[in-house]
């Protein structure tokens, strides 16, 4: 009978990236409630990671010809391969480009429910249940699966850092071939910069439109996020202006982020952006217009000219700092 919780573990040749962290603490207090051990399993990586430091009893790496880099079919192969050895009643994934990818067809092959985009988990009855954000995020659906066991992506950041135990894990290698697989790793394009991408960030600081200049959005939002440590971004208007890169676009259509703190500086605030970041813990509005929709979704609102009050800010924190 499928029992305890398979954490799949996101890592940088070999590191796991703090999500993985993040859902082995979450794992662990669920486990306690739902029964059964928690594991992990990293794929293309040859040693445990320290992951028993957050509550995993046993890693599983897999590797072999096909796994040096990211394929939809290898990475499916990997983990159904775990999946079968430990029977999990849940595996739980950080909600990202891979796993929105292979994910469903994992789901598909094995015929197991999936609950995508998790922001909150909790034990009712013996099952997972899952509260992820519908419609925008103007409101949250309760949702669990039937089947015997449950996949569940979860948004980076929607629990925090685990703190360490000091345990340790046993670690077992899996060796696969990859068989019909029909895509192929051409390149790696690795981006230049050394900030936290923005869906695992934990402080952002956006702006729009009004910042009317690339020269202006390195200036004012590139300086104060990198006074906060927080990651720069941006909404599509400033994005289709040229103001910054693609990488940096949160909404609908950008990269959907959950931080502790999401600073948004000239952004109106149109549906399309709040999409992307209203279930941000706090969020703050800078807008020299009183109404605009951004400050009815705002923990903390400024009115006022964002090119007074971001260098006011960015002085005040490094002041403090």
């Amino acid at each position: 009978m499928a029992s305890g919780i398979l954490v799949f573990c996101e890592h940088d040749s070999g590191t796991p990236k703090k999500t993985a962290s993040e859902l082995l603490g979450k794992a662990s207090e669920l486990a306690g409630e739902l029964g059964g051990g928690v594991t992990a399993v990293m794929v293309g990586a040859d040693s445990a990671g320290g992951l028993g430091n957050f509550g995993a009893s046993t890693v599983y790496t897999v590797s072999g010809d096909g796994f040096g880099s990211y394929t939809t079919g290898a990475w499916a192969d990997a983990v159904a391969a775990v999946i079968a050895k430990v029977d999990p009643a849940v595996v739980l994934a950080p909600a990202s480009a891979s796993t929105r990818d292979f994910f469903p067809r994992l789901s598909a092959r094995l015929g197991a429910g999936m609950i995508t985009e998790a922001t909150d988990l909790s034990v009712e009855g013996g099952s997972i249940v899952a509260s992820r954000p519908v419609y925008g995020g103007k409101a949250f659906s309760g949702a669990k699966v039937s089947s015997s066991m449950a996949l569940v992506t979860v948004r980076p950041n929607s629990f925090g850092q685990a703190e360490a135990t000091g345990g340790t894990a046993a670690h077992e290698a899996i060796s696969l071939s990859v068989s019909g697989n029909y895509a192929s790793h051409v390149e790696t394009v690795a981006s230049s910069s050394s900030v936290v991408d923005l869906t695992e960030a934990d402080r952002i600081v956006s702006g729009g439109r009004s910042l009317k200049s690339k020269e202006a959005y390195d200036d004012v939002i590139g300086t104060l996020a990198e006074a906060m440590g927080a990651t720069p971004g941006a909404s599509r208007a400033a994005v289709d202006a040229g103001y910054a890169g693609h990488t940096s676009q949160v909404g609908q259509t950008g990269k959907v982020v959950n931080p502790s703190l999401y600073i948004a500086c000239g952004i109106s605030g149109a549906i399309q952006h709040l999409a992307g970041m209203r279930t941000s813990k706090v969020i703050v509005a800078i807008n020299k217009d009183p109404e605009a929709p951004i400050f009815q979704h705002a923990t903390y609102g400024i009115v006022g000219d964002l090119f007074d009050v971001c260098p006011a800010f960015e002085k005040v924190i490094r002041e403090r700092l």
